[in-house]
């Protein structure tokens, strides 16, 4: 899966030690861009943590798995970020960039008028 959408806010950094060795774990919550804005929580593991990218008010573009597992009667639900892109400019695009404008004044040329 891919999103595109605006980081907001970056979670602190989680780091433990576990069998294979040392981990760290950065969570930022992403908000889309719309009408109806979500926020969604994203969980960027070891090598794909890159703190350039990773600044307030970034566009990123995002491909991610959504993993769920049960522990004691209750369900956990992740979203991994596999990949992470910068995206440019300030704010995502709502229309395409070759859209022309639609005139909707009188024709320049009255004398040509069809009769019907």
């Amino acid at each position: 899966m891919q999103i595109t959408a605006k980081l907001i806010q970056k979670l602190p950094l989680q780091t433990g030690q576990g069998k294979n060795g040392e981990w760290k774990k950065q969570d930022v919550i992403l908000e889309t861009d719309g009408q109806y804005p979500k926020k969604i929580c994203v969980a960027i593991w070891g090598d794909k943590i890159n703190e350039s990218q990773l600044q307030e008010g970034n566009f990123l573009k995002i491909d991610f798995d959504v993993e769920s597992r049960e522990f004691n009667g209750r369900w956990y639900t992740d979203v991994k970020a596999w990949k992470i892109e910068m995206v440019g400019g300030e704010s995502l695009p709502n229309m395409p960039d070759n859209a022309s404008p639609i005139d909707l004044g009188a024709p320049s040329d009255a004398g040509n008028d069809l009769p019907f």
